[in-house]
């Protein structure tokens, strides 16, 4: 096993209508990187991926094409078959209870009632992966939790997911040089 690999998975819904969904911010951190890094990407075994080099270590960047709730079904094969334990998977994420923008990382912890995460911790059969959670903020009394993580943004958003979306790129560079620990420090912090 390479202790100096990573996987980080965005987690989000294959397909173009989907792109703009508050669902999707997942793919959307590690697009940041694909774009970042001009990571070539190819598709086998039910994921699109790619991979690239920071300071030694073989970073690789995975979003799976299973649709969110069987995202596991995906990411866990691809991990085992290049031996990176759960402490090297970063699951990038949407979060209903975090307000839009706003950013937790953690070094593991339960599903919080998210499908994908479900997903993954009962396919590795382990839930001591670390997961970067991007705020999406909560639905409107009226409207579904199902609907709106499948809306878009509203305009008075975007500014704020995009920031978040940048920071967190930033921060998973963090996190792979330097540590979950300081990682957390910079990424914790409430910033407006």
């Amino acid at each position: 096993m390479s202790t100096e690999s990573w996987l980080i998975a965005g987690l989000g819904n294959p397909g173009e209508n989907y792109r703009s969904t508050r669902h999707n911010v997942g793919f959307r951190v590690v697009e940041a990187l694909v774009l970042k890094y001009n990571v070539n990407l190819r598709e086998k075994d039910e994921n699109i991926f790619g991979s690239f080099s920071l300071e030694g270590r073989e970073v690789f960047l995975v979003f799976p094409q299973t649709f969110m709730n069987e995202s596991g079904r995906a990411v866990v094969p691809f991990a085992k078959y290049r031996q990176i334990s759960p402490e090297r998977i970063l699951i990038v994420s949407d979060d209903l209870d975090l307000p839009v923008g706003r950013i937790r990382l953690k070094t593991a912890g339960g599903s919080g009632g998210h499908h994908g995460l479900d997903s993954l911790i009962a396919h590795l059969q382990n839930s001591g992966f670390p997961r970067l959670r991007i705020g999406i903020g909560k639905p409107p009394s009226a409207v579904e939790g199902a609907h709106h993580v499948l809306a878009s943004f509203t305009p008075e958003e975007k500014p704020r997911i995009e920031k978040a979306i940048e920071r967190s790129r930033d921060g998973i560079e963090t996190l792979i040089l330097k540590g979950i620990d300081v990682a957390m420090n910079e990424l914790n912090q409430d910033v407006e």
